[in-house]
């Protein structure tokens, strides 16, 4: 998902800067740091599952804090225009931006693990597939019991559990924005609604995280909506208000420290184990995320923001989707050693196909169906959407089950993994 909001003009020379109200609700604008913050968001988990950063995973949060608050911003937007939510197309909105790449990977990746991946892995890979399809792919691995920290290494789906975390968000949040956001005082109920979920959310994950397997405070998506619940209450009024008042120097410098702070937590977190993780510090980091964000949203000119803004993060953050999606099974198919290349040589290799995959993904697919080009518009996108569901339906059915037995995970590359 791309941010919609515009980055205001930034100050003449000489003068000081000030910290403007906050802006009524109008129609999506744009704010360039906020792609970067996704780029940063993705690479960080890129890097993370090819074992160079420990802490890469908490990128997956950030992921979340940006959905929240984009979300909200929008539904909020919409309800400041027109009085209400027009539900039916949001949720279509929704699914042109993220269906059509899921359902491409999706069906490419079962027939790529048919081809080259080992009978265990094709049979996961099978097994996960319907629950992708559900969206709820999450509640699949933790009703099995699929620990994420240590069986990712054989489910070339595992990475779609977040995924199905925010399609289930999008599916209930709008609800509860459409019915509580309308009238006056409509975002102050929101911020309340949001601010309390979220903390109902903590006392979820402190509950369930003391568990031996963590994959239920992990996965679950009771335990992980305070992430997107702290997202859309820093996109409310309310809280955008105190933001404004803010000096811009002290916003400034409270981003670079935010900023700090993350690239701290990501280099010196280790996986599930690392102190406190599920006893509020995935929630902490959630509400630092918040924070930025919404300082960044607020004056997106500053030195955080335009180093964010620029160029290569841009452009790696408005690719992130398609790179999130393709990255595992690419990282879990390619052979340990390519042309005698391992390593970092391998990790380098298998984020340049990712790359690859990626820009495929959305000059091919994503664009041409947000965008509604011709084969993706009216009764030809419906005609399309009905035969790329037929094809994925076909090659999972088609695709054989292996044969019990016939093949064994590979421990020590798991265990490398």
């Amino acid at each position: 998902m791309r941010p919609l909001l515009s980055v205001p003009s930034r100050p003449r020379p000489g003068r000081r800067a000030r910290r403007a109200a906050p802006p009524a609700r109008g129609r999506a604008r744009h704010i360039a740091p906020l792609d970067g913050l996704r780029g940063c968001a993705v690479l960080a988990v890129l890097l993370f599952h090819a074992g160079h950063l420990g802490g890469g995973f908490l990128g997956v949060d950030l992921f979340f804090v940006l959905s929240g608050f984009l979300i909200t911003g929008l539904l909020l937007g919409e309800t400041a225009r027109r009085g209400r939510v027009d539900l039916a197309a949001f949720w279509g909105r929704r699914a042109r931006r993220l269906l059509p790449a899921l359902t491409v990977m999706g069906t490419v990746t079962l027939l790529l693990t048919w081809a080259f991946g080992t009978p265990a892995v094709l049979g996961f890979a099978l097994d996960d597939a319907p629950w992708v399809a559900a969206q709820a792919v999450n509640w699949h691995f933790v009703t099995e019991q699929i620990g994420y920290w240590n069986a990712s290494g054989t489910r070339v789906f595992a990475h779609l559990w977040s995924i199905a975390v925010e399609w289930q968000f999008y599916a209930a949040w709008p609800l509860v924005v459409a019915v509580a956001g309308r009238g006056r005082g409509g975002e102050r109920r929101v911020a309340v609604l949001a601010g309390a979920g979220a903390l109902v959310s903590l006392l979820l994950m402190l509950r369930l995280g003391d568990a031996v397997d963590t994959t239920r405070a992990y996965e679950g998506t009771d335990t992980r909506a305070f992430a997107l619940l702290l997202g859309a209450l820093v996109a409310t009024a309310p809280v955008r208000g105190l933001i404004a008042r803010v000096p811009a120097r002290l916003a400034g410098a409270a981003c670079a420290l935010l900023v700090c702070g993350l690239a701290a937590a990501w280099a010196l977190t280790e996986g599930q184990h690392a102190p406190g993780l599920f006893r509020g510090g995935l929630f902490t980091h959630s509400l630092a995320c918040a924070l930025l964000i919404a300082l960044l949203a607020a004056a997106p000119d500053g030195r955080v923001g335009r180093l964010l803004g620029s160029a290569v993060p841009r452009r790696l953050g408005e690719l992130s989707y398609s790179l999130y999606l393709w990255h595992w099974p690419v990282y879990l198919l390619l052979p340990d050693e390519v042309l005698g290349v391992g390593g970092r040589g391998r990790t380098a290799l298998a984020i340049a196909v990712s790359l690859g995959a990626a820009v495929l993904s959305k000059v091919l697919v994503e664009d041409p169906v947000r965008f509604r080009a011709r084969w993706a518009a009216g009764r030809r996108g419906l005609v399309a959407l009905a035969a790329a569901a037929a094809v994925a339906a076909g090659v999972w059915a088609l695709v054989p089950q292996p044969h019990p037995g016939a093949g064994t995970v590979d421990v020590e590359r798991l265990e490398a993994t």
